[in-house]
């Protein structure tokens, strides 16, 4: 390619991965807080507890938001692919394409068609219809992230496709091969994982905020905030180990479909058995070396193979032009793993303070469970661009190289069109999430409105903020 061509092919990609890295925020908020909200809907019914209620008043305006910004910003995506990427969509179209049109007839349809009964329809329908409004539009979300993941795996381990001699288009042969390729199973379990921690982390740093704030003001949290803070502390002490765990099954996976990603991964060169652990170091790709290595004796091949004696892969094993940029997957892959090992302690963490009484007069615990607000969605990031940028340089692993995918676009272009996405999103997504932070700064109000028998408040007429409710006409307004 020339010089031109080989930068306007670098912002392509890196404006695919903008956009898809301001995007895939969005769905993963979306997919665990509609699983909890859910969760509270449910407890509600069962227990007739308010604070359930009071909680689910509270994060539906949150998860409405975040559904917002999320269909938003994943519609860039579709034209992306066809100015952008137009050779890899003709190419691929006929296995992507599908896939990602079963998404839109499933899950947008089903989320679509009863997010406005969830939303608007508590004073409207019965109770048991509006809670299974609130369970279609949760279904709807994993839905999605099904068929994308679905779509997206296929990319990483292909099979079940023919090509076209005439055209080199991919043809399926049989779809359910394609949809259940060898890495799916793996990164659907570990995407969902990510989802449910992700949120239980952000629950969990707001009920934590709002406890400091109390206790500042000398009073007592009220017990919708302690009861967000419990529930996403049970849930980050039973997920993030396993997670851990579906991170390892997913490495396993990853060695035996993709070794050259992992030797990236890990920075190492040379193939060997009793391999060491990398804790730190500077892969160059020039010297085909290390440099700085920090090292701990055989636990590479310990965790890589489960065996002491495994062996593992090194980049000299594969040509030059197909091993992935070390340098990058080599620190987010890290960033990742110390990012799910804290996680990991704040659970664990967690259960001790709550066996000995102290999970809600902790400040030290509540501080830290704030600072881990935004841990789960950086470790997310962190393992999508491990993920994309170790695949490289495929866009269908080992069939359709990136550099043969992109369009015939102009340099400059492509420089403006970055610059816009940039500019409007900073301004855009920075606004939406300076609202989302505004909100949660607002406690839950306890028993904001009271619910008759059969009917409850509509979610978004009500607000959590003391200056409107003390404004109101009247409490059952």
């Amino acid at each position: 390619m020339q010089p031109t061509q080989d930068i306007a092919l670098l912002l392509a990609r890196f404006q695919f991965a903008f956009t898809v890295g301001v995007h895939i925020v969005f769905p993963a908020f979306s997919i665990g807080l509609a699983a909890y909200l859910a969760v509270l809907e449910g407890l509600w019914l069962k227990t007739g507890r308010t604070a359930y209620l009071d909680l689910y008043r509270y994060w539906i305006k949150i998860f409405s938001i975040v559904f917002g910004m999320g269909v938003v910003s994943g519609l860039v995506m579709s034209y992306e692919f066809g100015t952008n990427w137009s050779i890899f969509s003709r190419k691929a179209g006929p296995i992507t394409g599908v896939l990602l049109s079963y998404e839109v007839m499933t899950a947008f349809f089903l989320e679509a068609g009863f997010l406005g009964v969830m939303l608007f329809g508590m004073n409207k329908v019965g109770r048991g219809l509006h809670y299974a409004a609130t369970c279609c539009v949760s279904v709807g979300t994993l839905i999605s992230m099904t068929w994308i993941l679905a779509s997206n795996s296929w990319m990483q381990t292909p099979q079940g496709y023919t090509i076209d001699p005439a055209t080199g288009r991919f043809i399926p042969a049989d779809w359910l091969a394609i949809i259940f390729n060898p890495s799916f199973p793996f990164r659907l379990v570990h995407m969902g994982l990510a989802a449910f921690l992700s949120v239980a982390f952000i629950v969990g740093a707001t009920g934590a905020w709002h406890l400091l704030k109390a206790r500042r003001a000398g009073t007592q949290a009220s017990e919708p905030v302690r009861l967000m803070f419990s529930m996403a502390m049970w849930m980050a002490a039973f997920v993030a180990p396993l997670q851990v765990l579906a991170g390892d099954a997913h490495g396993l996976n990853t060695l035996k479909y993709q070794p050259v990603k992992i030797a990236a991964m890990e920075g190492d060169w040379e193939s060997e058995r009793r391999a060491p652990e990398l804790l730190f170091g500077i892969p160059n790709m020039k010297t085909e070396h290390t440099d700085y290595a920090v090292k701990l004796p055989l636990v590479g091949s310990l965790i890589l193979t489960h065996s002491l004696n495994g062996k593992v892969p090194g980049m000299k094993d594969f040509p030059r032009d197909q091993r992935p940029f070390s340098p990058v997957i080599f620190f987010s892959f890290r960033i990742m793993i110390a990012l799910a090992m804290l996680m990991v302690v704040v659970g664990f963490w967690s259960l001790w303070l709550r066996r000995r009484g102290a999970l809600f007069s902790s400040s030290v615990f509540h501080r830290v469970a704030v600072g881990m607000a935004p841990a789960g969605f950086i470790a997310l990031l962190c393992g999508w661009i491990t993920t994309e940028v170790g695949r490289q340089p495929w866009t269908v692993y080992g069939l359709l190289r990136t550099s043969d995918s992109v369009s015939p676009i102009a340099l400059s272009n492509m420089a403006l069109t970055m610059t816009v996405f940039v500019v409007v999103y900073v301004i855009v997504f920075g606004s939406g999430i300076g609202i989302l932070c505004r909100l949660l700064t607002h406690a839950p109000v306890e028993g904001e409105h009271e619910t008759s028998p059969s009917h409850a408040p509509d979610i978004l007429a009500t607000s959590t903020h003391p200056e409107v409710i003390n404004s109101s006409p009247g409490k059952g307004a």
